[in-house]
């Protein structure tokens, strides 16, 4: 394990790891790569103009996210590398010290339709879940 690759997840998992961020950087992953301008995320998740900075920040300087001036407006659009390189350094080393062979394949991740919950709009964006 590299020590940049681990503080940078730390920093990436401590950005993720506050509810309305989590739901911030959710909603930026099943926009896709078009991204959503600060507006519209503020309108979708409830969330006040300053309280929304604050968090759009956070997730910027974790490398999570990045922003684009689109004429008069910013728009947020996920970091996919970022997420995947993340994805990946949790579970690079899954099974390492097991000598179960059964262990391998229940770390592979896998591509799942999560059922939207009551008043959620459900999204075609398929779920990878880690089992």
């Amino acid at each position: 394990m590299k020590s940049a690759d681990h503080a940078s997840s730390v920093v990436k998992l401590a950005a993720l790891a506050q509810e309305t961020r989590l739901a911030l950087f959710r909603l930026l992953v099943e926009a896709g790569p078009a991204g959503l301008a600060a507006g519209v995320i503020a309108g979708r998740l409830g969330v006040a103009a300053p309280t929304l900075s604050f968090h759009l920040k956070e997730l910027t300087h974790a490398g999570l996210i990045s922003p684009t001036q689109r004429g008069r407006y910013v728009v947020y659009s996920a970091n996919f590398d970022a997420m995947n390189a993340l994805i990946g350094y949790l579970t690079e080393n899954c099974c390492r010290m097991s000598c179960d062979a059964e262990c391998a394949p229940a770390c592979a991740p896998t591509t799942e339709r999560r059922r939207p919950v009551p008043g959620e709009r459900a999204s075609a964006t398929p779920r990878r879940r880690v089992s």
